[in-house]
């Protein structure tokens, strides 16, 4: 789905910030409500976490999907027989929530009486030597993108959580010797997984160790680890890290009450605690991030505009 050309300044209703499931929905619904709306998304093209998942969509009520495309590819079906504008590479450099303006990188500004937050979350980095310098030479961003091609390799998985976890159990399916690399003593992750885990002979568990540099030459060659003060290297083909989530809030974190992760606080109607400055999807919802959820969330936000509308004017 190509975006919309506007004005270098356009005024809305409602801008929408971030093009993911929430942020589709509230543009869908707003629509339908007959709200003005302009979707923002930094990206080249829609979907946000949608495109990370790989795997079968099964738990979303009413449509399942090979994938995350495939969905957000049917969400876009259904966003292209409405007139919402959704500019793409527009990445957000400043906003003003209260006065409701927003400015982009390209220097291009837009203003609304309503401001939706829908930026999702990134995958937490380690911040450790070798992990941006081998990205795509042995440091994985998916185990089930290219599931195969793992086959016979040796992979190192850090992180205890329910990703983490999986993917292991994934690896070991097709035949991978996996290390799980876990810098507490206990797994995080559901029980039924770390069942599974201890069932598997090539999939071996560390625990209470750090991951302290990513070595290699061309490829990834090894994972630099300390465990109990002392420090070795693990050979490996390939690096997974599955460390969890972090919201994406840095830009309004000077104007909007967080928690202590960085999650957006909001009220029962999505409301930040600035007037008429909402959050919704992953961002504001720690405890339950789906896709049904994020969804729902949109529907909420639009159906709340609307209504505050019809009583202001």
């Amino acid at each position: 789905m190509s975006g919309i050309e506007v004005n270098s300044r356009m005024g809305a209703e409602a801008i929408i910030i971030g093009a993911g499931p929430a942020g589709l929905s509230a543009a869908l619904w707003c629509a339908d409500l007959g709200i003005e709306a302009l979707v923002l998304e930094r990206r080249p093209e829609i979907g946000g976490q949608l495109l990370w998942i790989h795997n079968a969509v099964k738990n979303h009520l009413g449509s399942t999907a090979q994938n995350g495309r495939e969905l957000r590819d049917r969400f876009a079906a259904q966003l292209a027989t409405f007139a919402t504008p959704i500019l793409l590479n527009s990445a957000v450099a400043k906003a003003d929530l209260t006065a409701g303006r927003i400015w982009l990188e390209s220097g291009a500004q837009h203003e609304a009486r309503f401001i939706i937050i829908a930026t999702g979350l990134r995958r937490k980095r380690l911040n450790i030597p070798g992990e941006r310098e081998f990205e795509g030479r042995g440091v994985a961003i998916s185990a089930t993108r290219d599931l195969d091609s793992f086959s016979g390799k040796r992979v190192c998985i850090i992180g205890g959580g329910d990703g983490a976890v999986e993917n292991a159990l994934m690896l070991a399916e097709v035949g991978a010797r996996v290390t799980l690399v876990h810098r507490r003593a206990e797994l995080r992750a559901r029980r039924q997984f770390i069942e599974r885990l201890h069932q598997k002979p090539n999939i071996e568990l560390i625990t209470e160790a750090v991951a302290l540099r990513i070595l290699g030459e061309q490829t990834v060659k090894g994972l630099e680890i300390e465990r109990r003060g002392v420090r070795l290297t693990l050979p490996t083909d390939a690096v997974l890290i599955r460390i969890g989530f972090a919201p994406n809030t840095e830009l309004f974190r000077e104007q909007l009450e967080l928690d202590a992760q960085g999650y957006v606080r909001v009220n029962r109607e999505l409301e930040t605690t600035i007037e008429n400055v909402f959050a919704i999807g992953d961002i504001s919802n720690p405890s339950a991030p789906t896709i049904s959820g994020a969804i729902g969330d949109g529907a909420t936000v639009a159906k709340v505009i609307a209504e505050r509308m019809r009583h202001q004017t």
